[in-house]
């Protein structure tokens, strides 16, 4: 951790512990400060999720305290249910939380995975230009809408089965390659897979082929089946 971080934390704490000393003198052991305590020891971003200090209280008591913290500014509320220690930019003022923390304490609370779209998908892997700009994702949990900040973020329920994958990328070529649509994956596409696919990665497919559509499955094996283009 950076010195200028150290300084950032300890400000934050300094807020809480003048705050809350005449509280703290009382109930040294009190959930506030033991929750306070465990997110800053922890990853500067993090965003915490209630479920991560049950064994500290109960589930009510983490709440009010959550609550608490959020009142006297030492936390921010991050989306229902989420918290995150907040960042002040001297331009932008309070700052939401990266994506990919946020993203983690979804997963964490709703004990499911989260994954591209199918949109997103494909154009990491190279076979469109379109770049999404709908705030959407995948999530093996059902569907619902999150919210973050002032916006939301939709999470569309995906069958686990297409990412049960061994390989990561494997699930990444069946979503993009169930957002195109079988009508329209073409050899061009078929190339540009075998193209852009890593050796490891086109290696991996035959074994993940049990994951995808019968049609799909196809596919893994026309590329893996037939030697990379240099």
């Amino acid at each position: 951790m950076s010195e200028d971080e150290h300084l950032f934390l300890s400000e934050i704490l300094c807020i809480f512990l003048t705050k809350y000393s005449d509280a703290m003198k009382k109930h040294t052991d009190s959930i506030d400060a033991a929750i306070l305590a465990r997110i800053l020891s922890g990853e500067k971003d993090r965003v915490w999720a209630p479920a991560d200090f049950l064994d500290l209280g109960s589930r009510a008591a983490v709440d009010q305290a959550l609550s608490r913290n959020c009142k006297s500014g030492v936390l921010r509320r991050a989306g229902r249910g989420l918290y995150h220690v907040p960042v002040v930019d001297p331009l932008l003022g309070i700052l939401g939380p990266d994506t990919g923390p946020f993203h983690d304490a979804i997963t964490r609370r709703d004990n499911s995975r989260i994954f591209s779209t199918g949109a997103h998908a494909a154009n990491a892997l190279g076979l469109t230009d379109q770049v999404p700009m709908r705030p959407m994702l995948l999530t093996t949990g059902r569907s619902r809408s999150v919210s973050r900040g002032k916006g939301h973020l939709l999470l569309r329920h995906v069958s686990p089965r297409f990412v049960s994958t061994r390989n990561p990328t494997s699930a990444l070529v069946i979503l993009a390659l169930r957002w195109i649509g079988k009508r329209f994956v073409d050899d061009d596409i078929i190339a540009r897979l075998r193209r852009n696919l890593s050796p490891a990665d086109i290696a991996a497919l035959p074994a993940d082929s049990a994951c995808a559509p019968a049609w799909i499955a196809d596919i893994f094996r026309q590329i893996s089946n037939q030697p990379k283009n240099t």
